[in-house]
């Protein structure tokens, strides 16, 4: 693979031949001791689109067609999404995943589903589906119905998937970074051979308690990633006028732990490194990785987009993960155009199908408003 070069400090190894307390007592005395000179040296592991195939990655025909399918469904799922938005049957707030499927189809076919943990932002649909929940689920929960995968009570920004461990869908922005690399230290305290997976977007990369949480994953050696999915923009706003350091997997040197960058328009760069990553955490080694990526629509659906051309989304659309994967099924002689269009198809009924689960699901029940939110069923604070 690629490799970036940046100088950064090597970890200091504890000892075990000393006493803690001579051993903090050293530690003090090294750092009161100026060098005459500091080097940082740090590689990063890059990940290129088009570099990989199928065969590489260990994964048959059958599951590329799979992985078309999973990601030709969550836009779907979403244009339809987008749709019923219009015709106000969902409320609230509606973040579109549109361009960034290849990096919740790749993630999910890298890690051990039921047995890592994946959390993630409020553009969380794509995730979700990735890791198997279903297009009913999902709907229903943003019309507010009791069969949604939280009960009505969450909406679009609040999926939750226990089963496939799941656990959101959060809506304060880098504040579910830190439930991650808990997520990560149960997994370590438990043994269980689990990793913690936390995405957040790189308008978020900049709050402070994503920084807290690197740094506590570096210091407990945590099986923990954190991906920023740098889709260029956060609300409004370009990387390039929002951060200094724009190298986002740079920032891994400040922690001491492992950094590298994938292509996230190239489902098969998110597989490889997330491969790679998940097979570092699982000895313990963390990762922070940015996946680039670029999103089609807006940051909500209120967003009129008077920050970039349309020239500029025009030759992205060019990069479209789905139309790249397809490509690539027509190339090696996978599958043919027929059968793809077949594919579509069903994915449009299934979609649609969810669209009238939704409609026809019963609203939550008045007398559950309080269940699941508060421990105490007297909820004596509220008399």
């Amino acid at each position: 693979m690629a490799k970036q070069t940046k100088k950064a400090p090597a970890r200091r190894k504890s000892t075990t031949s000393r006493s803690k307390k001579a051993d903090r007592k050293s530690v003090s005395a090294e750092m009161t001791v100026v060098p005459e000179k500091l080097s940082l040296s740090q590689e990063f592991d890059t990940y290129p689109a088009g570099k990989y195939t199928h065969q590489e990655l260990g994964l048959s025909e059958d599951q590329v067609i799979a992985m078309y399918r999973n990601m030709l469904l969550q836009r779907r799922f979403e244009e339809r999404a987008a749709q019923m938005y219009g015709k106000q049957k969902i409320a609230g707030f509606l973040h579109l995943y549109i361009g960034q499927e290849a990096i919740s189809t790749g993630t999910a076919n890298a890690m051990e589903i039921g047995k890592d943990s994946l959390i993630t932002a409020y553009r969380d649909h794509g995730h979700a589906l990735a890791l198997g929940m279903s297009a009913n689920e999902g709907m229903a929960e943003m019309f507010g119905k009791a069969g949604g995968c939280s009960k009505g009570k969450g909406g679009s920004m609040h999926f939750f998937d226990k089963e496939n461990r799941m656990f959101g869908g959060h809506g304060i922005v880098g504040a579910h970074v830190p439930v991650g690399v808990g997520m990560a230290f149960a997994h370590k305290y438990k043994e269980d051979g689990g990793v913690a997976i936390a995405f957040y977007g790189d308008g978020a990369a900049g709050q402070g308690a994503i920084h807290e949480a690197a740094n506590l994953m570096s210091i407990y050696e945590l099986p923990a990633i954190l991906v920023v999915e740098n889709n260029q923009y956060a609300m409004g706003t370009a990387v390039h006028r929002a951060f200094g350091q724009t190298e986002f997997s740079h920032w891994a040197a400040s922690y001491s732990v492992r950094g590298s960058v994938a292509d996230g328009m190239d489902v098969f760069s998110v597989i490889k490194a997330m491969q790679d990553a998940l097979a570092e955490a699982r000895d313990n080694k963390p990762t922070m990785m940015e996946i680039r990526t670029y999103r089609y629509r807006g940051h909500s659906m209120s967003d009129p987009q008077k920050y970039r051309t349309k020239e500029e989304l025009d030759a992205k659309k060019n990069e479209d993960p789905i139309l790249r994967l397809k490509a690539y099924l027509l190339e090696h002689t996978i599958t043919d155009e027929k059968t793809l269009d077949a594919i579509d198809d069903d994915v449009k009924e299934e979609v649609m199908a969810s669209v009238e689960f939704a409609e026809n699901s019963p609203a939550p029940d008045l007398d559950a408003i309080y269940d699941d939110v508060y421990d105490s069923r007297e909820y004596p604070f509220l008399a």
